[in-house]
């Protein structure tokens, strides 16, 4: 093509230019989401990462993780899915840690073929935690009899307003342990001959960029910006893409109210999303963010 045409060219399509684009994943991963949340999971992350591996011309994929973690179930199915359009589309992913990759984050993290993190970010937290309360004393002294009607033994498993069985406890651990195992297998895969022999690697703790780097959990400490100028070039343009929202956000009325919400479901809404939001603070709080 002479240098006139590619002139007439938008600066995409030229031939001097490599571009990456670039999806950032924001957030704790549950599988319910609503207005008032900014969460994780593959029904909100689908339609964006099939958007980005299908820049035919992109050499590769750049991931922007930050997240504390949440359900190991859509963390999986994130990371899979970030593998099978890598492998479908033949094009290696590189994942940026951005504040934290950890638990779920850093389950995320892995789908990618190097994985670069800042100094000061948190990764690791390999491992699985299930949080709840008890209520039994508290429903005593309000004057509040708990009834619990139940077919089988073990359906009101964990139950929070009844005193707390160790049997019960016990199956929760071994259901933990699974997942826990899963994780590790997970991580040993993509990382395995980076990994550092290190007794603490998979207990759940969480360390910086710099120490996660030593212990072989991040390949890089760099920006993004700056490490793809390093590997493709000065030229390199990075294309943020994000999933598509109308003028007032995606089947969201004014307010951020779906049309044809009723004042009972609203206010459900708005409990489950207090609920929710309290959840999510704490899976932030854990990395003191």
């Amino acid at each position: 093509m002479t240098s006139f045409l590619k002139r007439l060219l938008p600066k995409s399509l030229r031939g001097d230019n490599v571009v990456i684009p670039v999806v950032r994943l924001h957030g704790t991963i549950m599988a319910n989401s609503g207005p008032m949340r900014q969460n994780l999971s593959l029904a909100s992350t689908a339609g964006v990462l099939e958007k980005a591996f299908s820049f035919k011309s992109a050499p590769a994929v750049a991931i922007v993780v930050n997240s504390p973690g949440g359900s190991p179930v859509q963390s999986r199915l994130i990371y899979q899915r970030i593998r099978d359009l890598s492998m479908e589309k033949g094009k290696p992913v590189f994942v940026f840690v951005e504040d934290v990759a950890a638990s779920g984050g850093y389950m995320i993290a892995i789908a990618g073929d190097e994985i670069v993190a800042d100094p000061s970010s948190i990764v690791g937290s390999i491992g699985v935690v299930s949080a709840s309360f008890g209520f039994q004393d508290l429903i005593k002294k309000i004057g509040v009899e708990r009834r619990l009607y139940t077919a089988g033994r073990n359906k009101a498993t964990l139950d929070p307003f009844s005193p707390e069985r160790q049997e019960d406890v016990d199956h929760l651990k071994s259901l933990q342990l699974e997942v826990h195992r899963t994780f590790i297998d997970m991580v040993k895969s993509r990382r395995g001959p980076k990994l550092a022999d290190d007794d603490d690697l998979f207990t759940g703790l969480f360390w910086s960029g710099i120490r996660g780097r030593e212990l072989g959990l991040v390949d890089h400490l760099d920006d993004m910006r700056g490490f793809l100028k390093r590997r493709f070039g000065e030229k390199v343009k990075l294309r943020l893409v994000s999933a598509p929202r109308g003028l007032f956000g995606r089947r969201l009325g004014f307010f951020g109210i779906r049309n044809g919400t009723d004042t009972a479901e609203l206010s459900a809404g708005l409990a489950n999303g207090v609920l929710d939001a309290a959840t999510e603070r704490a899976h932030w709080a854990r990395y003191g963010l």
